[in-house]
């Protein structure tokens, strides 16, 4: 025969405190690592050329094909963090360390 569990308050209310702790800590390492990309220095075109040693009409290349970059007042910029995730994603290697 099954044993029927009926939960006591104290059951709900240890249920809900671990459920609201690991939300709480979810949304602290997320904010954090926003708060780390978006302190992360932004690369020219150039930089991001000579970061990857490619030329500046591959990049542009690349980036048709989906490489990520923000455009503000007419121009591009890169986060480093950025585009080697998405490499890394899309099974690209870095050309230089």
């Amino acid at each position: 025969m099954t044993q029927l569990f009926i939960p006591q308050e104290e059951d709900f209310r240890r249920w809900i405190r671990e459920s609201v702790k690991a939300e709480v800590q979810e949304t602290l390492a997320t904010q954090k690592a926003l708060l780390k990309i978006e302190d992360e220095p932004l690369l020219s075109r150039q930089d991001m050329s000579r970061e990857l040693n490619i030329s500046l009409v591959t990049l542009t290349d690349w980036m048709k094909k989906g490489m990520p970059y923000l455009r503000m007042n007419g121009r591009v910029y890169f986060r480093r963090s950025e585009v080697i995730g998405a490499m890394r994603h899309n099974g690209h290697k870095k050309s230089k360390s």
